[in-house]
């Protein structure tokens, strides 16, 4: 039960709402986030760090950066990001963020292979 109110306190914030359902789709850098958010570094690694150390994205090295992923296992929890996926048309900055992944000029190396 924790988790899920961990995870529900985590969505009550937009941006990490928005971070949050980026990375159900791809793992992103901070450069990265902070291109499709349109925000500042610190803002975005402030809330990459409090996802973070509640547990729901973790990061590995790919060369120069450090890429977050998110680490959320729990099927109920895994369901609900679906679902918000799933009508996420009914949120433009959703959608806004989404189409600024595909125009984002910094990517995974395997992406420019």
């Amino acid at each position: 039960m924790h988790n899920l109110v961990s995870f529900l306190k985590a969505l009550s914030d937009e941006t990490r709402l928005r971070i949050i359902v980026l990375l159900a789709s791809k793992d992103h850098c901070v450069c990265e986030l902070t291109e499709i958010l349109q925000l500042s570094q610190p803002k975005v690694s402030k809330h990459l760090t409090k996802l973070r150390d509640i547990g729901f994205v973790k990061t590995f090295r790919q060369g120069q950066y450090i890429f977050y992923q998110l680490a959320v296992r729990e099927p109920l929890i895994l369901d609900l990001l679906k679902d918000i996926i799933a009508h996420m048309e009914a949120y433009p900055i959703l959608v806004n963020d989404a189409h600024r992944v595909s125009q984002c000029s910094v990517a995974h190396k395997e992406d420019k292979a």
